[in-house]
């Protein structure tokens, strides 16, 4: 399995969260400004783009779409 970095970090406001492929897996930034409860909602959204292997597919919009169902 890929490893899975996470970071809280300051994110422009409405970022809550952003995940890059990275060498051994991915990185996960969180947006530190989040409560608990947002923070574990973007970590979950964030995971799903990971199970979903989006970074093969063209279509933003509809990656959006698909991880928000």
């Amino acid at each position: 399995m890929d490893e899975i970095y996470i970071y809280h970090v300051a994110l422009p406001d409405g970022c809550n969260e952003a995940v890059l492929p990275c060498m051994d897996g991915y990185t996960i930034y969180i947006n530190e400004k989040l409560d608990e409860t947002q923070q574990l909602a973007a970590l979950r959204h964030a995971m799903k783009h990971i199970q979903r292997n989006d970074w093969e597919k063209y279509d933003v919009q509809q990656i959006e779409h698909d991880a928000h169902e």
